[in-house]
């Protein structure tokens, strides 16, 4: 079976596990074309009805990537956990063939390390990563929470009591908190970018950014 394509907006994932059965079932709502490859007969079973093409095949091989014309597409997802032994051969494969973007799924910093040296151009921590966002929403008042590189961070939460009635303008919070309001949620009203003019409204939602630490201590307002 190929899958070849005229154009380089689909994605392959390969392995079907918990991780890449998600993510390949998000990139399809999100409007993407998906080729999801495993090798277990079950998982192609199982999940052949709810994404668009599934294939059964070794996802080490070289020879059946090609022959499924992998080539033709631009970012491949190896989202195998369970062996790390199949995941660094198959980015050894996907490396071998020239896949433009490789993102691989690790499961420990040696594990990493390995992905890279192969030919991984990208490499996630999904569980870490969701182990530490989660940490930092039971701790405090957040609502959502993204850290990016060099200690930087993007949170949603719910408008300090303190801060209510008044405008951006007179409350500096960068000044103030260190943080900068980037969108604020009214109550009835959608998502919007905050000005110097937005008043906070009780039951509000703010967007804020910021490093790490002055986000959570905006978070903690009372």
């Amino acid at each position: 079976m190929s899958a070849r394509r005229t154009d380089h907006s689909g994605i392959v994932i390969i392995g079907l596990g918990r991780f890449g059965c998600h993510l390949a079932g998000s990139l399809t709502q999100l409007g993407h074309e998906v080729l999801a490859v495993d090798r277990s007969p079950d998982r192609v079973q199982r999940w052949s009805a709810q994404l668009d093409r599934v294939v059964q095949a070794d996802g080490t091989e070289e020879a059946a990537l090609r022959q499924l014309g992998v080539t033709d597409f631009d970012r491949v997802v190896v989202a195998i956990g369970a062996s790390v032994e199949a995941s660094v051969l198959s980015v050894l494969a996907l490396a071998e063939l020239g896949v433009p973007q490789i993102w691989a799924r690790a499961t420990s910093e040696k594990h990493a390390k390995i992905l890279a040296s192969v030919g991984a151009h990208h490499v996630v921590f999904p569980e870490a990563e969701t182990g530490e966002r989660v940490a930092h929403l039971i701790v405090s008042r957040m609502l959502d929470f993204i850290e990016f590189g060099d200690d930087f961070a993007i949170a949603k939460v719910p408008v300090p009591s303190s801060l209510i009635g008044r405008p951006l303008r007179d409350l500096v919070p960068t000044e103030r908190y260190g943080v900068m309001v980037v969108g604020a949620k009214l109550p009835g009203e959608r998502f919007r970018y905050a000005g110097p003019e937005t008043v906070l409204m009780p039951e509000s939602v703010l967007i804020v950014e910021g490093t790490i630490d002055q986000v959570q201590r905006f978070a903690t307002l009372s």
